[in-house]
């Protein structure tokens, strides 16, 4: 399957989730996660999805996401959109 380490997801298909931020790389994507909690006070823990790019180099070319469900719309899309930010992230419509 995927090349992934443990725990991660590789090119998942995302249809039941309210937001999606994408990340440049796994770190931010996991600093993302943790403070998603104490921002937002989350009651669901985050989902990371390394989503590789097409290119040259396959195993190089890849972006991290944050999946967050938020189905009674809670959060609002332009803060997570500026959170997001904060790491040279952005959130993006699923």
């Amino acid at each position: 399957m995927g090349s992934s380490p443990p725990g991660v997801s590789d090119n998942v298909t995302v249809s039941d989730v309210r937001h999606v931020l994408v990340l440049p790389d796994r770190d931010a994507a996991e600093e993302v996660a943790e403070a998603l909690a104490d921002r937002f006070g989350l009651g669901e823990e985050p989902q990371l999805v390394r989503e590789a790019l097409a290119g040259e180099d396959d195993a190089e070319d890849a972006q991290w996401l944050v999946v967050l469900r938020d189905e009674e719309e809670l959060l609002d899309p332009a803060e997570l959109d500026e959170f997001a930010g904060e790491w040279d992230g952005w959130r993006e419509e699923p």
